[in-house]
């Protein structure tokens, strides 16, 4: 999948792409007992695609996140990137955060997008960071994961596109 060509001809009016970013010293994800996927300092990203996201979207949320100034200079303010320190991501799908839980008290969790949509999104959005240069690490889509981190900051912040 090198070489995606993105366009601006869709119309992202009811596009909710959501990221919760969490600047890290390191982190990782296991499932069944198992590491696989681990960085050091960079960035966690928990990714929820929902049902009315479109591609454009993708390119993005991407650049926002590799872009954003959240990394200390010498002078200990919020004025470097993941470029330019060369961070690393870990990138994990998390469904959860499109929970409505406005009734009752248990969430709802029919606006994010199902597995079919998701899951090319989630695999085009990995595969556009790392066509960026980062390396990038992953979880594993639908699977019950455990993520570990040490929060740098701590900092954590949320996107919705």
């Amino acid at each position: 999948m090198t070489g995606m060509k993105w366009t601006q001809e869709c119309s992202i009016n009811n596009s909710k792409m959501r990221a919760v970013i969490q600047r890290v010293k390191n982190s990782r994800v296991k499932v069944k007992n198992k590491i696989v996927g681990q960085v050091e300092e960079g960035l966690l990203i928990f990714l929820a695609i929902h049902e009315d996201d479109e591609e454009i979207l993708i390119p993005k949320m991407a650049d926002k996140i590799i872009n954003l100034r959240i990394f200390e200079d010498d002078n200990q303010k919020m004025n470097l990137s993941l470029k330019d320190i060369s961070g690393e991501i870990l990138v994990v799908s998390q469904f959860t955060l499109y929970g409505d839980c406005k009734k009752g008290n248990r969430p709802s969790f029919i606006k994010s997008a199902k597995p079919i949509k998701a899951i090319p999104f989630y695999e085009k959005f990995v595969t556009y960071i790392k066509e960026k240069g980062f390396k990038v690490e992953t979880g594993e889509f639908g699977a019950m994961m455990e993520v570990s981190l040490i929060n740098d900051g701590p900092t954590t912040i949320i996107i919705d596109l």
